[in-house]
């Protein structure tokens, strides 16, 4: 270590949220560059390239053959998919000295489409699985949490190609069963939950979440079966329909200083109609406008949901992808003079020929009170069916603890993590919009078939260490270690010699070895920087030395054993061995 470029911090990073951020930055594995943009130091290099070899091992496992392809390509490849406008500002784009359009790839779907149809062109081509491990980028926003939500960051991307839809599931499910051992070689506890498929297209979607409390993703589980699945993903269980006849007609009340579903419901609660009303009776109607990619036009459309629940705008923007979605604003409720704020109701919508979509649970028999189109006025007894027919359904209401299960299994119960894996069942999306055929065997051209599928390396490192940190520093697996056994030289002399010694007799077994033979540097001060530098074993040749004996410590139970000079490098040599 006297010789590594290395600088261990003693105070977190001003801008650090979660224990990733700061235990990297202190622990000098990583420096922020810029906004979402960092420089992986010596000891990080290590790990990031360990955590790829395990990814490397098991992707060649299935077959796959590594690429590397250009992270700077004309933009004319996403255009020609429409993932240009899709991607949004989170597509980085940038011009050449003679005015052409680049793109900084997020991915690289297109690219290899085209090279798979410019190589191969009959069924006995195929199946085939590409990947590469490199740098993309994405213009994020609010880049946060360090090495985890970065503008630039280390992905593995692969993708398969099969002439049929038999053999796309074929590599799924090659893909997934690697992804599981991946994980699991990575000392990783993960779940993989239904997901929606967003830009990348496709309908069959699974992502990989590392469990965690600090994850920024919620997902959902199940309470008596193994249904676990991204809220965007979650598919309401519709009731079903009620009889119509014999219902009250539709009326029509004076509703003042009622501008909350709460009051809204006290004032219904308090008119003697004979009933108790929750504001599980009310329909909250919400507006938003959309708008397609590379469209300059706004589309008015209303959503309508139980009025116990909150509208969720990531679920919404994920049932209408890819339309931009937002809510409508002052002006655009003075344009459109028949959308009364606060009292909106279905029927000036659908009167108005704009498109009405509501919450599963509104079906036909179900009795509301929503809004009548006019100032403080509200209307009872709106039922689906007679009064109204919405357009259709959408999932954009909030998924909450105690929610049936899809599955009809139990009930859901939210948890956290973090997304570091992502598999797609892209189908022809690609090839359609690049013509990739194949000969078949019966001499008629075939549509090839995709799978795309990809790894955080970066943030699997990260992930890596918000699961396994305390409260002294990062505390790392073995197999993606920097080292396998920090060895500590405590003294000024013969004890660092002796450490160096021993070092290099490890070295020699095989063993990964991080000595500090630093001069002029406390015991404190080392074994503080082996506590955040996270090592699982650590050897000190200390004071015990003029007694033969040195000190042994794993890093993740605590535990210290006394061992003798003689036998410390079999000794360290059997503990790495044994994992």
């Amino acid at each position: 270590m006297s010789t590594l470029f290395l600088r261990t911090l003693r105070e977190d990073p001003a801008d650090a949220e979660v224990p990733s951020h700061k235990l990297m930055v202190r622990g000098g594995y990583v420096r922020r560059a810029a906004p979402g943009v960092y420089s992986w130091m010596p000891l990080g290099k290590i790990v990031l390239d360990n955590v790829a070899a395990v990814i490397r091992e098991e992707m060649n496992r299935i077959g796959a053959q590594e690429m590397l392809l250009p992270t700077l390509l004309p933009r004319e490849y996403y255009d020609a998919t429409g993932r240009s406008s899709e991607y949004g500002d989170a597509l980085f784009r940038l011009h050449d000295r003679k005015g052409a359009d680049y793109a900084l790839t997020p991915t690289h779907e297109e690219l290899f489409t085209v090279l798979v149809k410019g190589e191969y062109t009959s069924y006995k081509d195929f199946p085939v699985i590409l990947y590469q491990i490199q740098e993309k980028f994405r213009d994020e926003p609010r880049p946060r949490a360090g090495v985890l939500r970065g503008r630039e960051f280390h992905m593995k991307d692969s993708y398969s190609f099969d002439i049929d839809d038999e053999g796309l599931q074929h590599s799924y499910d090659l893909h997934r069963q690697a992804y599981i051992r991946i994980f699991d070689r990575l000392g990783l506890r993960f779940v993989a939950v239904s997901a929606m498929s967003g830009a990348m297209g496709g309908s069959v979607s699974e992502e990989f979440l590392a469990e965690t409390p600090t994850g920024e993703d919620v997902f959902v589980r199940s309470t008596a079966s193994d249904y676990a699945a991204n809220v965007e993903a979650v598919h309401t269980p519709a009731p079903p329909a009620k009889p119509i006849e014999g219902l009250p007609e539709a009326q029509v009340h004076h509703t003042p200083d009622t501008p909350t579903i709460e009051t809204l419901v006290e004032f219904f609660n308090a008119a003697g109609l004979g009933r108790t009303f929750t504001a599980a009776d009310t329909l909250k109607n919400v507006l938003i406008k959309t708008r397609a990619p590379g469209s300059a036009e706004w589309e008015i459309m209303g959503v309508g949901v139980p009025g116990d629940r909150e509208v969720d705008m990531k679920r919404l923007e994920a049932s209408l992808h890819p339309a931009e979605v937002q809510l409508l604003d002052d002006a655009d409720f003075a344009a459109h003079p028949f959308l009364v704020k606060g009292y909106v109701g279905p029927n000036a919508l659908l009167g108005n020929k704009l498109r009405y979509l509501v919450d599963p649970r509104v079906v036909e028999g179900t009795a509301w009170i929503t809004g009548a189109d006019k100032p403080d006025h509200h209307v009872m007894n709106l039922v689906c069916g007679r009064d109204f027919t919405p357009d259709g359904t959408v999932e954009a209401a909030e998924v909450r603890e105690g929610d049936p299960s899809p599955d009809g299994q139990g009930t859901l119960y939210p948890a956290r993590g973090i997304e570091i894996g992502h598999i797609f069942q892209l189908g022809r999306k690609y090839t359609d919009a690049f013509e990739l055929d194949a000969l078949g065997a019966d001499g008629k051209p075939k549509r090839v078939t995709m799978g795309s599928y990809g790894i955080g390396v970066s943030r699997v490192v990260a992930a890596i260490v918000e699961q396994s940190h305390d409260d002294k520093g990062i505390v790392w697996p073995r197999e993606v270690a920097p080292a396998d056994v920090h060895v500590i030289g405590t003294g000024k002399g013969e004890q660092v010699e002796v450490a160096l010694r021993i070092a290099e007799q490890l070295e020699q077994r095989g063993v990964r070895v991080l000595v500090d033979d630093r001069k002029g540097v406390s015991p404190g001060v080392k074994f503080t920087d082996a506590e955040l530098l996270g090592v699982p074993t650590c050897l000190i040749v200390g004071k015990g030395l003029s007694e033969g004996r040195l000190e042994l410590r794993d890093r993740t139970s605590g535990e210290r054993e006394d061992i003798g000079v003689d036998e410390a490098v079999d000794r360290v040599a059997a503990v790495v061995a044994a994992g």
